[in-house]
């Protein structure tokens, strides 16, 4: 049997992005979601003394939260390249901040001065903005037009209020 892998075309085939109706809106409502979650978190009693989960608490894990909404890409979704690869869209994230996010869950555990609901809470926000990029990832068109994604802004505002 012969394989033979069929040549992608020339770039101007390529369809240019056309944003989904309400994306504008979407991502301004993402940035203005994680503003809001950074600022709660820098609003958490601080370490009794100076250390490095409290350091990371009060200006690494608000940074990225802001960084990680006002990054969120519809465009970076789940994708098959022109030479038939499957490639996982990352929603926008990349691959630091969403280390960072999944690193909540431990480091939480070290910020003892925080009642356990204040530390419950940091785990839902960094859960949710993962939960959100992926969102975009997996559906975008589904996420925006149908407010999948506002729901998780609504989420977002429960966890930290």
């Amino acid at each position: 049997m012969t394989i033979s892998h069929l040549p992608a075309g020339p770039t101007d085939d390529v369809v240019p992005y056309e944003p989904w109706d309400g994306e504008e809106e979407a991502l301004a409502a993402a940035t203005a979601a994680g503003r809001r979650a950074a600022e709660w978190i820098r609003s958490l009693p601080q370490a009794p003394a100076p250390g490095p989960v409290g350091t990371w608490l009060l200006r690494d894990l608000p940074e990225t939260i802001e960084t990680a909404t006002a990054s969120l890409d519809p465009q970076d979704c789940d994708r098959m390249e022109p030479d038939g690869v499957m490639v996982d869209g990352t929603g926008g994230l990349d691959e630091e901040t969403r280390s960072t996010l999944a690193a909540v869950p431990c480091a939480v555990q070290d910020a003892r001065w925080l009642t356990p609901d204040q530390q419950i809470r940091i785990v839902a926000v960094a859960a949710l903005v993962t939960g959100a990029a992926r969102l975009l990832a997996e559906d975008p068109g589904s996420a925006i037009t149908t407010g999948e994604l506002s729901r998780v802004w609504a989420l977002l505002d429960h966890a930290i209020s």
